[in-house]
């Protein structure tokens, strides 16, 4: 297909994610202050949109803990920093399964399963304009760590976000996934036209070669709204490559800690330089109340 480039591009920061990079960077925020202050400060970069999840102040670890969602949402609502809030939704479908002799021994580090209600109950306390639905099961990564969403989780969690008049963006880590998002669609479980970021380059999903990356792009319907990434150091490469290819861009620190190499990045750094590349293209970054008005987004205060 011939390709036809975003002229008007919006860029999505990713704030803080929940891989084990807490300790990899002190620059990766923990608390919901930290995560709060990186995200009005990537927005105030360019960043239309911060997609926030929340770990444990002192760990680092990963949480779905309603009250760190809550404050992290307050705090960015209640500055004088206009952002789109899109909040994951993906925490709590992990299993790490035991050794290869005895797998239903389910290792309890790192296994969190909860059903579909509490998986989005952040999001019904919060009401961000968006919240991530991860379309599918994959092996992700580790060698016994399956991410786990079933088609029964999806149209439930599907059917809340939709009630509630939270906008899902579809998280696509393979064209599999692509596709059970259009079943979606087409079953009324999701709105069209939708939302979809495609993940390139998580292990063991669709691979960042720009033939896969076409594929994905091919696969999403024409009137739906695609964002991409990269992750590590083809995190700025996909910046042009999504903008060529007709779609939107996220950075930060969820999927790259690099600036340069040596060089450890903020959020608000990566979100300059994903701009700079954007504008060199020849293309506009737009902003929140422009994304809201092409996305159909309202903007509300929490519960």
């Amino acid at each position: 297909m011939p390709l036809e480039m975003n002229k008007e591009v919006f860029i999505t920061a990713a704030i803080t994610g929940s891989g084990a990079t807490q300790d990899r960077s002190q620059h990766v925020p923990r608390s919901p202050k930290e995560i709060a202050e990186s995200a009005i400060a990537a927005a105030k970069a360019g960043a239309a949109i911060v997609h926030c999840h929340v770990r444990d102040p002192e760990t680092g670890a990963p949480s779905r803990d309603l009250r760190m969602f809550r404050e992290v949402t307050d705090r960015i609502r209640e500055s004088d920093t206009d952002v789109v809030l899109n909040l994951t939704a993906g925490m709590g479908g992990d299993i790490v399964f035991g050794d290869v002799e005895n797998p239903m021994t389910l290792s309890q580090q790192g296994t969190d399963m909860a059903g579909a209600s509490e998986r989005v109950a952040h999001v019904a306390e919060c009401l961000p304009e968006i919240c991530t639905l991860d379309c599918g099961t994959m092996n992700f990564a580790e060698a016994d760590y399956v991410m786990t969403n079933t088609p029964g989780m999806l149209v439930a969690m599907g059917r809340m976000m939709t009630e509630m008049g939270v906008k899902p963006e579809i998280e696509a880590f393979d064209t599999g996934h692509l596709w059970y998002a259009k079943q979606l669609v087409k079953d009324g479980v999701l709105e069209s036209p939708a939302l979809v970021q495609l993940c390139m380059g998580v292990p063991w999903g669709a691979p960042d070669d720009l033939n896969t990356f076409m594929a994905m792009v091919n696969n999403v319907p024409d009137d739906w709204t695609f964002s991409a990434f990269g992750l590590g150091r083809n995190q700025m490469a996909y910046v042009a490559a999504a903008v060529l290819a007709g779609g939107n861009v996220r950075v930060g620190l969820e999927d790259n800690l690099w600036l340069d190499k040596g060089v450890l990045a903020e959020n608000y750094q990566l979100v300059e330089r994903a701009g700079t590349i954007i504008e060199n293209m020849g293309a506009r970054v737009i902003g929140p109340a422009e994304v809201r008005e092409k996305l159909g987004l309202v903007k509300r205060a929490p519960k």
